[in-house]
């Protein structure tokens, strides 16, 4: 997977073109929407949650507007990913080819690329018809129709802006338009059955997802193409997009990722770093322990290992080194830290796979510490033994710096138990706990630390949230067509009766499962593949005497483990990037921490009372 999509703002981000006229209004335009959508999804559940304390009532229809916020958001952040040449990709294939070969290349990836999401906006102009003709009311005498209209809108863009973006002249263009009329005709008025046609429109898919198609177009155009081969209506993918986005839970994504992006882009790195070297710098391996630590901690409020990498990368990388910590060693070290916070609560992937799987958020936060405290102990043994055995190295701990860092540090320190304090304690729903730890980073960033300035600083933030918001929700929308499809064509049934008689043991069932999942890590993205998969496992699981929550966590540990898996490991090129290193170099430092990893991942797989044990302890089981 590429990196697009992932990167933070920042000295390390690529500062977009600069604009003038009418597209410097259209930019100010979307980036307004994404952020005043942001605005509303943190300030109403905070209202709603205190007045049902002091007075016992609400907000009316606070939830519903909340939730439909998520839908712009998600629209038109895809847009705005889309303006910056940042949606996510699956392969830089397109990147590396030689002369004419890569215009060629990007010209019809890209032109493939705004066909379907052509076909996907008018599929959603039509389900906004339907609804426009039903009348649904939204809330305060706004119709529904009006807020869904942000679909055909979005989608529009990203069409035109992948047209666009096929060439850098209107000749190129023009090849590319041509393209986009050429496909849409021949699915309008095929010159052989549809059904004929599916396998090697497929194959055209894959081919322009090699060349750098983004994902939702994977995604979306195999749900297209399928739902065209059965003469299928194509309304159902904007209404499976439409029933995810504004499911009552969801809000929880974008919120907690920009309580992250609030610490990535203000100087929480630094002041966590000094705090983990002030304790354990003097230690063998401290360095190493800085690096887990550190990297755990902002992983679990992002959601990406990417941003971790990219915020961390320039802070961590010097202090390996100064620790006499060979390069290819610190290298893999913080390639394969990256992800470590995945299994800790309130880290986006947990949040997802509980909506998907339908099993309580708060079951899968708790589920995930253990295995997420083993994934790091390993990490940080791994650490130790690479790190110089000379104590004349390591510098001696010093109390006052100790006291200093966490007194610096304090604010940031206690974010994690905002969130869980408010989650677990009762007084706040899974979207009032986000909207409070969205609030709290950004009060400390802004007001405590000062580290952002509320009118140049913190709406960058917000719509650099909205681009990966977005692009996310892209995927996680057609993804859900396509698992509607695989569904309707009864495919876990399939699935299921073919495991049961094939495997006739648990053991052999998870052996299989941990093979499976390591491939989709290393080739899919993973909120892609919680949406499209876990459909399909979580029967297969049930059938083989697997707590669900038990599933989700060898589900998620494996999908943390694919981020390193060649050949397309986020982590892999995401690093190769950060580190100017070629990717062979990349996958050649992180062969130790791979290894390691994989034995966590089998612990977890094996160890059920790892996973369960929390949960059951709590009474949520």
């Amino acid at each position: 997977m590429t990196m697009e999509g992932i990167t933070p703002a920042g000295p390390e981000a690529t500062p977009p073109p600069p604009v003038s006229g009418w597209r410097l209004g259209l930019r100010n335009a979307e980036n307004s929407v994404v952020v005043t959508c942001l605005v509303a999804m943190v300030l109403l559940p905070l209202v709603e949650a205190t007045l049902r304390r002091l007075l016992h009532t609400g907000v009316s229809s606070a939830a519903t507007i909340v939730q439909h916020c998520g839908l712009v958001l998600s629209m038109m952040g895809g847009a705005i990913a889309a303006r910056d040449d940042r949606l996510l990709a699956l392969s830089t294939l397109g990147r590396f080819l030689k002369g004419r070969a890569q215009p060629v290349a990007r010209l019809l990836s890209h032109a493939v690329g705004a066909t379907i999401t052509a076909v996907l906006c008018l599929a959603a102009w039509r389900f906004m018809l339907q609804e426009r003709a039903g009348g649904n009311m939204l809330a305060y005498g706004v119709k529904r129709w009006v807020v869904e209209a942000s679909m055909p809108l979005g989608f529009g863009l990203i069409a035109l802006r992948l047209w666009w973006r096929a060439a850098d002249g209107w000749k190129g263009r023009a090849v590319a338009g041509g393209l986009v009329v050429l496909i849409v005709v021949l699915g309008a008025w095929p010159p052989l059955p549809a059904a004929h046609l599916v396998l090697p429109a497929l194959l055209l898919l894959l081919v322009t997802t090699m060349l750098g198609a983004p994902v939702f177009v994977a995604l979306g155009g195999a749900a297209v193409i399928l739902y065209w081969g059965v003469s299928q209506p194509l309304t159902a993918l904007p209404i499976e997009h439409y029933g995810l986005v504004v499911n009552a839970t969801l809000p929880t994504i974008p919120l907690f990722t920009l309580a992250g992006y609030f610490l990535a882009e203000g100087g929480a790195s630094r002041r966590l770093v000094r705090v983990c070297n002030a304790l354990v710098g003097h230690w063998r391996g401290g360095p190493a322990i800085i690096t887990a630590l550190t990297c755990a901690f902002f992983t679990s409020f992002t959601g990406a290992s990417g941003v971790t990498i990219i915020a961390l990368g320039g802070l961590l990388m010097p202090v390996l080194l100064a620790a006499r910590f060979s390069e290819r060693n610190a290298l893999g070290l913080l390639t394969g830290a990256g992800s470590l916070g995945l299994l800790f609560p309130p880290c986006l992937p947990l949040i997802l796979y509980a909506i998907v799987a339908k099993v309580r958020i708060e079951d899968m936060f708790l589920g995930g510490i253990l295995p997420g405290v083993v994934l790091v102990l390993l990490t940080i043994a791994l650490g130790i033994m690479q790190g110089p055995k000379d104590e004349s190295l390591r510098p001696p701990f010093r109390w006052r710096e100790a006291v200093a860092g966490l007194w610096e540090a304090k604010w940031e320190l206690a974010l994690p138990v905002v969130a869980i304090g408010a989650l677990f304690g009762g007084f706040a729903t899974p979207v009032e706990a986000a909207a409070l730890t969205a609030f709290y980073a950004f009060v400390v960033e802004v007001f405590i630390y000062r580290d952002l300035a509320i009118v140049r600083d913190a709406p960058r933030v917000m719509t650099e949230c909205a681009l990966l918001v977005g692009g996310v929700f892209l995927i996680l929308g057609v993804a859900l067509g396509l698992t509607d499809y695989l569904i309707e064509s009864e495919t876990p049934d399939r699935l299921l009766e073919l495991a049961r008689t094939s495997i006739h043991s648990q053991w052999v069932f998870l052996l299989c499962l941990n093979l499976f999942l390591l491939v989709v890590g290393g080739l899919m993205e993973i909120f892609a593949a919680i949406v499209v998969v876990v459909p399909l496992i979580v029967p297969l699981g049930v059938a083989f005497g697997v707590q669900p929550i038990h599933l989700g966590i060898i589900f998620l540990a494996n999908l943390e483990l694919g981020f390193l898996m060649p050949p397309a490991g986020m982590n892999l090129l995401l690093s190769s990037y950060r580190f100017n290193k070629s990717v062979p170099e990349v996958c050649r430092s992180i062969l130790p921490i791979l290894t390691v990893l994989l034995i966590g991942v089998l612990l977890i797989t094996y160890v059920p009372a790892l996973t369960t044990w929390l949960p059951a302890l709590f009474g949520s089981q």
